[in-house]
């Protein structure tokens, strides 16, 4: 399970990994066995962060559950975007002021 967090971090850096040209200003990680955080800020706007507990450690019922946010600046209008999201075992659920609601 321990190789999962790690995983799912090392992921998460890369799905959102900033564009070559952007210089990265910030980044710190801290990964435990049970646990994850990281933070990153890049020259472009973009920032993510997102931290990560194993549940019920020993058990069949073994989840993680995550928290975070990113955020990026449009090029074109300069307005800022921020997506803040929780992932456990009821799905991704994001939010932000510029995502549609049911």
């Amino acid at each position: 399970m321990k190789f999962l967090i790690v995983f799912a971090a090392l992921f998460a850096v890369a799905l959102a990994a900033p564009r070559p040209d952007a210089e990265i200003l910030k980044s710190d990680s801290d990964v435990g066995p049970e646990n994850y955080n990281f933070a990153y800020a890049t020259s472009d706007g973009v920032e993510h962060q997102s931290s990560g507990v194993l549940n019920n450690v020993g058990s069949d019922h073994e989840s993680l559950a995550v928290k975070g946010s990113y955020s990026w600046t449009d090029e074109k209008t300069g307005e800022k975007f921020t997506v803040t999201y929780v992932a456990d075992e009821n799905g991704f659920q994001p939010s932000g002021a510029h995502l549609p609601v049911a």
